[in-house]
């Protein structure tokens, strides 16, 4: 029996970091838990833009954040 949750991934390039909505399966196979196909994707695709600077692209399936450093 699978069952399908909403998980957020983070992805850090660079000075940015992309928050991403995904469905994650859990199901009784030693694969658990693992994400869809169409996910993984999406996830890829998301770091590539981040990588380029196309902060544009990536917002468009994320909600994208830029770090900056904390003086002390």
């Amino acid at each position: 029996m699978n069952k399908i949750k909403r998980k957020k991934k983070l992805i850090h390039e660079g000075k940015y970091v992309a928050e991403v909505d995904v469905q994650v399966v859990v199901d009784d196979t030693e694969w658990t838990p693992y994400l869809s196909l169409e996910d993984a994707y999406k996830l890829d695709d998301i770091r590539d833009a981040l990588k380029r600077g196309d902060i544009k692209e990536a917002s468009k399936q994320a909600r994208v954040y830029e770090l900056h450093p904390v003086a002390v």
